[in-house]
């Protein structure tokens, strides 16, 4: 055989096996399968033992009067924790810490809405960060379920509730219209006035939002809040 056919014939023999070596390599750069990206999600570090765990749903408790026909953007409120909360480790912060945030938006028309947002919450060597959305308005039946940024709604009346209210005030209009010695003309201008009166009482009612002291909050915490 001569040299340049035994070159020949060992570069074609080498072929197969630089193609087996680069399997390997080829197969570290193919997309890494779906169970391998949930095992590394599981993998991710945890939250720290003295931490409140992100996700978190709890009770506060608020300590000012939230009127949005009096508040702004921008203007501070005040809270306490109304319950305790527990880390990992078994670290307990005790209901009653204050809680201090803002007003972050107040859309005010035919349906109010304000949006709260946390500053800090007292810890028993100081304050914590406190990154938390509002979930809930327990026990306020006037209030529209919380929308996904957190913002708090009022309810309005429906047609149905307007409608009743109007006819309502339409009859307490009439008799007390009677009753001044108006007769009929005096029943139709009361029943007149009554139910203009109800018309705008339950227009009104849609507007305003209020938040008395003591108004439990749920909120739910957007970060891991450490105790120590």
């Amino acid at each position: 055989m001569s040299r340049r056919s035994f070159c020949f014939c060992s570069y074609r023999t080498a072929l197969p096996l630089m193609a087996l070596l680069c399997l390997p390599l080829a197969a570290q750069n193919q997309p890494q399968p779906q169970d391998s990206l949930q095992n590394q999600v599981q993998d991710a570090p945890q939250a720290p033992p003295n931490a409140v765990v992100q996700g978190t749903i709890f009770l506060i408790q608020l300590t000012d009067r939230i009127d949005t026909s009096k508040v702004k953007a921008g203007d501070r409120f005040h809270a306490v924790l109304a319950e305790p909360l527990v880390t990992a480790n078994g670290m307990t912060l005790e209901e009653g810490r204050k809680i201090k945030g803002h007003i972050s938006a107040v859309e005010p028309g035919l349906h109010t809405r304000i949006l709260l947002s946390f500053d800090d919450i007292e810890l028993p060597h100081g304050k914590a960060p406190l990154i938390a959305t509002v979930t809930g308005v327990p026990g306020e039946h006037v209030m529209r379920p919380v929308g996904e940024e957190g913002e708090i709604g009022r309810k309005g009346m429906t047609k149905e509730e307007i409608a009743e209210a109007v006819i309502v005030g339409a009859g307490k209009g009439a008799a007390q219209g009677q009753r001044n010695g108006g007769g009929k003309k005096g029943a139709a201008e009361g029943a007149g006035e009554g139910a203009a009166n109800a018309a705008f009482a339950a227009f009104e009612s849609g507007h305003d939002l209020i938040l008395d002291s003591g108004t439990a909050l749920e909120i739910r915490l957007d970060r891991n809040l450490r105790l120590r």
